[in-house]
């Protein structure tokens, strides 16, 4: 049986990530609070921001690792200062990073391991009040793509790009059925994304399915990123 590193998989995305895999494959929560539901996994708490990774109680070989802390910080560049971005940087890029160095050599233990990172649409369109998670977000990618060539053909390493999706860090843009309907229309395929679709989309990247597949962006957005908008 596989063993699945989850950064951050006590609610939301990772929740439902774990919810999908916890059957077939041994999972790691690496997070700061247990999951909101019960899920066959071993639970290490842990937060990315101040603790050191707990290398010594994961298992020698790690078959996958997913990164899912993020922010959504939204505001007109006037109003950012320097620590805004410092901040946004060290959610969704160093601390990442500092995690994915640590579990490298248990990664690259395995015969086909996959890392599977999260970026924003907002990473690749011109979205106003987004630039500091923009330019967060854009790193990971770059980082990805990097890294992806660096450890080929050993690692794979892929980056899923979501639109605004329906978890817990996003209640405050879906709080209320108007808000709900604007998010939806925003959208080509009229609605908003669900922690289910990207779930069943890091799955697929983190199993056999995907062997051929490294250095990839999946724009997961309900076809913002690419599709006009009918009127």
């Amino acid at each position: 049986m596989k063993n699945i590193v989850l950064i951050g998989g006590s609610y939301g995305i990772g929740l439902a990530i774990a919810e999908l895999m916890q059957n077939e494959y041994q999972l790691y929560i690496l997070a700061r609070t247990a999951p909101q539901t019960a899920v066959q996994a071993t639970f290490i708490p842990f937060d990315a921001g101040t603790d050191e990774f707990p290398l010594a109680q994961l298992p020698d070989t790690i078959d996958g690792f997913v990164y899912c802390p993020g922010s959504i910080n939204l505001r007109p560049f006037r109003g950012l200062k320097m620590e805004n971005f410092e901040q946004d940087m060290q959610v969704n890029f160093f601390q990442m990073a500092r995690c994915l160095q640590a579990a490298m050599p248990r990664l690259t233990n395995s015969v086909s391991a996959s890392v599977v990172l999260f970026s924003s649409v907002a990473a690749s369109m011109g979205m106003p009040f987004h630039s500091s998670i923009a330019a967060a977000k854009g790193a990971v990618e770059g980082f990805a793509k990097a890294i992806a060539a660096e450890y080929a053909p050993q690692l794979r390493v892929n980056v899923i790009a979501p639109s605004l999706t329906h978890t817990p860090l996003a209640d405050k843009f879906l709080n209320s059925e108007l808000k709900q309907e604007k998010a939806n229309e925003r959208h080509p395929l009229k609605r908003y994304g669900q922690a289910d679709d990207m779930a069943q989309m890091a799955v697929f990247l983190l199993s056999e399915k995907s062997s051929w597949m490294s250095g990839q962006v999946m724009h997961l957005d309900g076809g913002m990123s690419t599709l006009l908008v009918h009127s």
